[in-house]
């Protein structure tokens, strides 16, 4: 047998890996399981450690779990261009998925309406509800990069609580997220974000909100929690 068909023998380093069973591990599997990580988002920590002991002060909690947590953040689109467009819809729901980076539900007629050429089950626009941390990365991105990029920004306004502890603010254009290039916009549409919490009322609401950093309107007069 010639020297070139001898097998050279393995050194230690070429060796691959061995889980607990005994089966190599590959490259490819390794870097998967890597990119699998997840990382516990900003406000997340930043609930627990500054969030919940300054509500539990101003409100004279006695217990933890009285405090009021972001329980969803709701975001709906209508497209009312899309009688005439049916395509309108997925460029919209595409656009959308880019912002809040998982899959949008798209939105149909329930019922026909001659006046306004609806027709029943026909796709007029889209939603999408984000829990846990894709809420928290979308509210930090909203808060920090997106709300600032507002036309003519002065801050939030504090009156559109809904009594439930539930806010709600209209984007008039999606161009303000970082996530889409204006270069490839067909189509600018607005947006209600609707942030669900499990406040009582709007005064626990809008504290738990300034406190994740909502950049809300000053005002001379304080927001009253209404009376029973």
């Amino acid at each position: 047998m010639s020297e070139e068909k001898q097998k050279k023998p393995k050194t230690p380093q070429e060796k691959p890996a061995k889980q607990k069973g005994g089966s190599p591990v590959s490259d490819k599997a390794a870097k998967t399981r890597h990119v699998e990580e997840r990382v516990t988002p900003r406000l997340a920590i930043q609930y627990k450690e500054r969030v919940i002991p300054a509500l539990m002060k101003r409100f004279n909690y006695s217990n933890l779990m009285q405090v009021p947590r972001l329980e969803k953040i709701a975001i709906n689109v209508g497209v009312g261009q899309a009688t005439q467009d049916a395509k309108l819809v997925e460029t919209v729901a595409r656009d959308l998925e880019l912002i809040v980076g998982q899959k949008v539900v798209i939105t149909r007629a329930r019922k026909s309406i001659s006046n306004f050429k609806l027709r029943e089950k026909m796709p007029i626009g889209c939603r999408v509800t984000l829990r846990r941390a894709r809420m928290f990365e979308f509210l930090d991105r909203f808060i920090s990069v997106s709300v600032p990029r507002l036309r003519d920004f002065r801050g939030l306004s504090d009156k559109s609580f809904d009594g439930r502890g539930n806010y709600t603010i209209g984007i008039k254009e999606h161009t303000v997220f970082p996530e889409i290039d204006v270069d490839k916009v067909t189509k600018v549409f607005g947006m209600d974000v609707t942030f669900v919490t499990t406040a009582r009322t709007d005064q626990e609401a809008y504290e738990l909100l300034k406190e994740f950093g909502m950049p809300f309107v000053k005002r001379q007069e304080v927001l009253e929690t209404p009376k029973a």
